[in-house]
């Protein structure tokens, strides 16, 4: 159990039987006491003198080790009440800390699934041994901040996914993995566009979310995992404007994210002459971008670029003298929105590498 979670519980304790109370490990050590100011002293004579003599008692606090061996409580006082409230306290605490590292377990499983650190058939034996329920269907999310951040992601979304027995929040380097269970009524992009909301408008995070495909069982976790791993990387490529990327709606750019960049490099090369693509100035840039959101409608492209229909069409006559693709052509159309696509990736390749 982390000290944080210790100092926490001890603080309540206190409000109610208003005695120090404190928490020390095998070396003597305070790892949390409600006398803030002793909290990482060493403690070791005290609790020494108290071990060694067989007393439960030294130094005007009583001594009582957990039922685990692991830590020693102690409280203010050296007298038989003093001894029953410490008693009382260890039965308490010992239970929340067994809750808390039972469910520490089972975190950390998921975490060793989704990671492929645990090996396939030794998944439902370990599911098995935890009291796992395997049997619920489950997807994974994951969610990256644009930006840092003085807000602990992982606290906001264990507060926003509070059933631990049902969804687990993971830390993966800076960002969070939510693991949940899904309900029949479940949406799995409500869920996402849910966290980017919250995460928005409560806490000032712009934060992105990737999501991947439904697990039906446990060793399915780290496909859906990677799938929302892709949903991210190819989003950030392809629709850098959007705050939630669902794997299973990526298209053709999730292809194209996994082509060898030699392979796309003799695409451009075999699709376009030379300094073709480059030698496109920026409206017409925008007028093919244009086109392709109006569904190569020539009509509707104009009135949404306020320009006149002969206009447009000395565009795209332009566009095709420079490239020799005519936009109107669907199969024209398909190779140059593929080819625009490949070249962005390309861009974004030479970035990362």
């Amino acid at each position: 159990m982390p000290n944080k979670m210790f100092q926490d519980i001890l603080r309540q304790y206190k409000e109610i039987i208003n005695k120090d109370i404190g928490v020390i490990d095998e070396s003597g050590f305070i790892l949390a006491c409600t006398d803030e100011s002793r909290i990482g002293a060493d403690n070791g004579e005290s609790f020494k003198a108290a071990v060694t003599a067989g007393r439960r008692t030294a130094g005007g606090y009583t001594y009582k080790p957990a039922e685990t061996g692991d830590y020693m409580l102690f409280i203010e006082g050296e007298d038989a009440e003093a001894y029953k409230i410490l008693s009382l306290l260890c039965v308490s605490l010992g239970g929340l800390k067994n809750i808390y590292d039972d469910q520490f377990n089972k975190s950390l499983f998921i975490k060793n699934v989704i990671l492929d650190n645990i090996l396939p058939g030794d998944i439902y034996a370990k599911a098995k041994e935890l009291n796992f329920n395997d049997s619920s269907r489950r997807i994974a999310y994951l969610i990256k901040c644009a930006a840092p951040s003085e807000y602990n992601l992982i606290e906001i979304m264990q507060n926003m996914f509070p059933d631990k027995n049902k969804d687990f929040v993971l830390s993966l380097d800076e960002n969070a993995a939510l693991i949940k269970e899904l309900g029949k009524a479940d949406d799995a992009e409500s869920v996402a566009k849910e966290i980017v909301s919250t995460l928005s408008s409560e806490f000032f995070i712009k934060a992105i979310v990737g999501i991947g495909g439904p697990a039906d069982e446990i060793k399915d976790l780290s496909r859906s995992y990677k799938e929302a791993q892709i949903a991210l990387e190819v989003g950030k490529v392809f629709d850098n404007e959007k705050e939630v990327i669902n794997y299973k709606n990526l298209g053709i750019g999730r292809i194209i994210y996994q082509l060898p960049t030699t392979l796309c490099e003799v695409f451009l090369q075999e699709v376009f002459k030379e300094g073709s693509l480059e030698s496109l100035d920026r409206e017409s840039l925008m007028t093919i971008q244009s086109f392709f959101e109006n569904s190569l409608n020539v009509s509707e492209t104009s009135r949404k670029l306020f320009v006149h229909r002969n206009t447009l069409v000395y565009r795209l006559e332009k566009i095709k003298r420079l490239t020799g693709l005519d936009l109107r052509e669907f199969e024209h159309a398909i190779v140059f929105k593929v080819a625009l696509m490949v070249k962005k990736y390309l861009a974004s390749a030479a970035v990362r590498y």
